[in-house]
């Protein structure tokens, strides 16, 4: 009811916002770069940003640009568990057994990613979303888990998504070797200032809204509350559209805004 009010064929704010249109901000366009290049030549990638920036959705972009016929994608996301548990949640995602403790667990994940890219040539993506909360072990662990032809070949891809300060993570000297593996890496910057008012009016239009149904100086303003956190800048926009039709208001204006953002807790 308060999408139609503004002539829009859903609410393009959502969580939900399909991957078939992303807007082509520089993180994305970086991020989307750099993973393509790495699902080429294979080996460890490094995607960072703060909560709210859209690594996850550039990740299911990456992964829905992928032919399924030439790549094995996976995706788990971990909080803190343990070495065992990770090795057990990736013999489930390999559909291998998990018996014989960590040894047999880890032989049997190498022997399948190996048969993947040799026999099958439908190399492994494995995209580790969170990734801040691996342990050392873990961290340890996937840098021989790499370790194919006595390091001689990339068989896989491995995808570390998370928090920044994953980077200081990998910036100890312990993760030395593994932080010398990553082949691409890329640090999201947020939303610039041109680049807030292109997103929301593509994501209007992509709903099949009028750029009208919201002023210029309602678009500067929500960059001034949301900074360029994309996840932000839809919430205030999806309270500004049932706040705007329910007070029926043809344009949303700045004070629109404001009472989205006091609604959010963010003024």
């Amino acid at each position: 009811m308060f999408n139609d009010y503004y002539g829009l064929t859903f609410n393009p704010f959502d969580k939900d916002y399909t991957e078939k249109s992303p807007f082509p901000s520089h993180d994305y366009t970086e991020a989307s770069s750099r993973l393509t290049y790495l699902s080429q030549v294979r080996g460890i990638g490094l995607i960072t940003a703060s909560p709210g920036f859209g690594k996850s959705y550039v990740l299911r972009c990456f992964q829905n640009s992928l032919n399924p016929n030439l790549y094995r994608i996976e995706y788990i996301c971990l909080s803190t568990v343990t070495v065992g548990e990770f090795y057990k949640a990736f013999c489930g995602l390999l559909g291998v057994s998990d018996k014989g403790g960590k040894p047999g667990r880890f032989r049997a994940i190498q022997e399948q990613v190996y048969d993947l890219y040799h026999e099958k040539r439908k190399p492994l993506i494995l995209e580790i979303d969170e990734a801040q909360y691996l342990n050392t072990s873990i961290l340890t662990d996937l840098k021989l888990l790499m370790n194919f032809g006595c390091d001689s070949l990339n068989c896989c891809t491995i995808i570390l998504c998370g928090e920044p300060y994953l980077n200081d993570t990998l910036n100890k000297p312990i993760h030395e070797s593994l932080r010398q593996r990553i082949t691409v890496h890329y640090n999201f910057v947020g939303l610039s200032d041109k680049e807030v008012s292109a997103y929301i009016l593509h994501k209007i239009r992509k709903a099949g809204g009028a750029d009208s149904i919201i002023d210029p100086a309602a678009l500067a303003s929500v960059h001034g509350y949301a900074g360029g956190n994309p996840r932000i800048i839809d919430n205030i926009m999806s309270d500004a559209i049932t706040i705007g039709s329910q007070q029926q208001r043809q344009t949303i204006d700045s004070e629109i805004i404001l009472a989205a953002v006091n609604n959010q807790h963010l003024g």
